[in-house]
Order: C-alpha cells, then sequence, then structure tokens
C-alpha cells in the first residue's frame, strides 16, 4: 500500500516546488520498495535544502506559487535526486544489513566501546561484591551477639533495652502518654501474675515466627515444619569472595528429635562475567546454581516424604485386588535443602517445569541473605511492610515536590541540579 506525504510551505521559493515535486513521485518509490523509510527520505531532503538561497527567495513576496502542471514538467528533477547514493541509501535504514559498508563498520565499532562498557561494568560489581563480603564479616560480632540474646546465653543490660523512639514519637500530647503510662502498670501486673515469666530463656520461637511473616517462605511452611523450625536458632550468611563468587546460607538447629544435623545449608554459586555469547544480556552478579544439603532424619521424622495407601489389581486374576504401601512427596519446607538439578537435554518435558522452581529457589535464597538475616528482628515484630509502607510514601511525596519544584524552575528559565527521583 503506497504511502502519500503532503508538506505545506508558507513561502513559494523554486527549491520547495522541487520539494513538492519530489515527494509527488515518491509513493511510486515507496511502493516499489519498504513504506517505512520515508522519514530517512524526508531528512535527506530537509539536509538538502540550501537555506542561503531560500532566505533570498522569501524577501520576493511576490513569487508566484507552483502550478499543478508544474509537477508533472519537473518529473526529472525528481530522476536526479533518485540516481544519488545516498537518497538510495536513506530508503534502506531500517536494517543493519542495509545499511552502507562504512555505517556498519562504524557501527561495529560502538558495539566494541560498548563491550568495554559492560566488561568494566562486571568488573564494578565485582568489587562491589568484596565490599561487600568486608562488611559481612563486620556483621558477625553483632549477629553472634543477637543470636546470644535469642537463645538466652546473654541477658542485655538495662541500657541495651531503653530503645530510642524518633523525635516524632516525642511530641505526642500529655492524654497520650498518661494512656501509654497506665497500659505499662497494666502489663507489668499482668507479667507479675505469670508464675513463668521469669522462667523464659531468650526468645522463644524467634526465628520461626519471623520466617512466617515473610510471604514467601511463609508459604513453604506447612504444619508439620512448625515443630522441627521451633529448633532453629540461627540463620547465617557466609559471603564467597571467589572461586565461585557466592554465598552459603546456614541454618543452625538445637539438638531435636527429627534429625541428628546441626546445621543445614544451602549454598549458591553466583557468576560475574559476561556471556560470549551474549554480551550485552549482562546486567550485573546472577544466581547460576544452587547445592542443598544431606538431612539425617531420625527414623519416622522425615517430613518431606509420607505413606500412602492404594488398591491395586491383580495381573492374572482381574477381580482380585491387593493394598499397597506407597513413599511419595509430601509438602514441607525442608524441600528447600534438596533443589532439583537442571535436565542436560532443554528440550525435556521437565526443564521448563525445573528452572521455573530454581528461579524460585534463587529469589528466596537471596532475599533471607539481602533482607531476612540483616533485618530479623524488623520480621519477628512484623513492622517491615509497615517501615516498607512508610518510606514509599515518603519517596513518593519526595517525588512529589521535586517535580512540582522541577516545574518551576524550569519556566523560570534556571537549570536545575535536582536529580530525578525515581519509585521503587
Amino acid at each position: 500500500m503506497p504511502m502519500f506525504l503532503l508538506f505545506i510551505f508558507t513561502d513559494h521559493s523554486d527549491q520547495i516546488g522541487q520539494l513538492k515535486i519530489f515527494l509527488v513521485t515518491c509513493p511510486l518509490i515507496l511502493n516499489q520498495d519498504k513504506e517505512n523509510n520515508f522519514i530517512g527520505l524526508f531528512m535527506f531532503l530537509v539536509n538538502s535544502f540550501d537555506m542561503s538561497d531560500h532566505e533570498n527567495t522569501i524577501e520576493n513576496e511576490d513569487t508566484e506559487s507552483l502550478e499543478p502542471n508544474d509537477c508533472v514538467e519537473s518529473s526529472s528533477i525528481s530522476d536526479n535526486y533518485l540516481k544519488k547514493s545516498d537518497i538510495l541509501a536513506a530508503l534502506q535504514i531500517d536494517s543493519f544489513d542495509n545499511l552502507p559498508v562504512a555505517v556498519k563498520n562504524r557501527i561495529n565499532a560502538l558495539k566494541n566501546l560498548q563491550l568495554q562498557v559492560t566488561n568494566l561494568e562486571a568488573k564494578f560489581y565485582e568489587e562491589v561484591h568484596l565490599l561487600e563480603c568486608k562488611y559481612n564479616k563486620m556483621y558477625y560480632p553483632i549477629h553472634e551477639k543477637r543470636h546470644n540474646i535469642i537463645t538466652g546465653l546473654y541477658e542485655p543490660i538495662e541500657a541495651e533495652c531503653d530503645w530510642k523512639l524518633d523525635s516524632e514519637v516525642e511530641k505526642i500530647s500529655k492524654e497520650l502518654k498518661d494512656k501509654v503510662e497506665v497500659e505499662d502498670v497494666s502489663e507489668k501486673k499482668i507479667d507479675e501474675q505469670t508464675p513463668d515469666s521469669t522462667t523464659i530463656v531468650g526468645i522463644p520461637l524467634f526465628w520461626l515466627k519471623a520466617f512466617k511473616n515473610v510471604p514467601t517462605i511463609a508459604e513453604m511452611i506447612q504444619p508439620c515444619d512448625e515443630p522441627i523450625l521451633s529448633y532453629l536458632i540461627d540463620v547465617k550468611s557466609i559471603l564467597l569472595e571467589a572461586d565461585p563468587m557466592g554465598f552459603v546460607l546456614e541454618f543452625h538447629f538445637a539438638p531435636n528429635e527429627y534429625f541428628s544435623n546441626s546445621v543445614l545449608t544451602k549454598e549458591y554459586e553466583m557468576k560475574c562475567i559476561p556471556d560470549p555469547c551474549d554480551p550485552f544480556s549482562f546486567v550485573g552478579p546472577e544466581i547460576v546454581k544452587c547445592k542443598g544439603c544431606k538431612i539425617d532424619w531420625k527414623k519416622g521424622k522425615n517430613v518431606t516424604i509420607k505413606q500412602v495407601k492404594k488398591k491395586q489389581k491383580h495381573k492374572n486374576r482381574s477381580a482380585v485386588t491387593r493394598t499397597v504401601i506407597k513413599t511419595v512427596s509430601n509438602d514441607s519446607f525442608f524441600h528447600f535443602f534438596n533443589p532439583p538439578e537442571v535436565p542436560d537435554d532443554s528440550e525435556s518435558e521437565s526443564y521448563e517445569e525445573t528452572q521455573s522452581l530454581l528461579t524460585s529457589d534463587f529469589e528466596i535464597g537471596h532475599y533471607i541473605r539481602e533482607r531476612v538475616v540483616p533485618n530479623a528482628v524488623l520480621f519477628f515484630t512484623d513492622e517491615t511492610d509497615k517501615r516498607h509502607n512508610e518510606l514509599t510514601k515518603k519517596k513518593a511525596e519526595r517525588c512529589s515536590s521535586g517535580s512540582l519544584q522541577n516545574s518551576k524552575t524550569a519556566l523560570a528559565g534556571v537549570n536545575s541540579n535536582v536529580p530525578e527521583c525515581k519509585q521503587q
């Protein structure tokens, strides 16, 4: 289907007339070639237009416009334009393969520069990871003290228990202060009446409750898992600097009746090298594989499997049935320590399903490392969602006021150095 273009000019110069003539014959060319190339053609004509001659001609306001017959008589001008290689190249710019060799070479040179940028980004992320490893080691003594308080190995002194609230809370009214004092007194009376209040050690069920306040992990925890996770006393994140780059999650358990392991581990291997076959797909370190550990279940305590009874017909005598007991997989959080292996054959039926499971596994492992381990107490108190919503609201308000300020400075003709505010 040919495409027709109409350009209207307020002046009437000969060159503009030539431009009109050329565009009248343009649909025939587009019909023969590709119809989406008219932009390149138009840009060439604009660049070819002699502005000096145009300025000289507009001084003569009595110049008459071209008549329709002039278009027919000047068709030879358009033929001359079509013979120029620059116009033909402009008509072919929609595909890299159709570009002139010289332009292709320049684009390839730009890609080589882009590859250098990608390799520098990889080096940047490697150094960031080493910096994370450095600071992660500084967290160890803090997390060890957290573990000691949770398990009751250390009782914090009064000064450590005095939590300083932010300045906004200090502005509450006197009535609210009195109400808080009344509630505190009533809580102390209830606490004094509880006979076992002094026998509570540490913070019971700390990690179980923290995990249940993480929606993705809560979906994994089954009723049969909760008694086992009540023995979970610590979760650690160990970063691996290189060979391979990655991290290990350690789940520490108190002695229990379910398995003999004191620590269950999950190791994640990361890659921070651009793919030689597709280097521009690189966006930073990515988890490429993970490895669990063997759980030494005690007899009859393995919650990842269950036995079901099924009736089965006899092969030779159809009327005779027998009951057989089969062991099948049971939904459990502890499948987390036995991730599936990726099939070698990418066309196998289970390949996509396995990839989906591993993707979900990688996301959960990364979230435990990045969010849960460093902020465990906030997940235990279920403050993370509230704080996230508050931060999101504050960012939105800053973005709104910042956009208004940018608009005002733009209207005033003043350059603003305020960075763009983006909601996350």
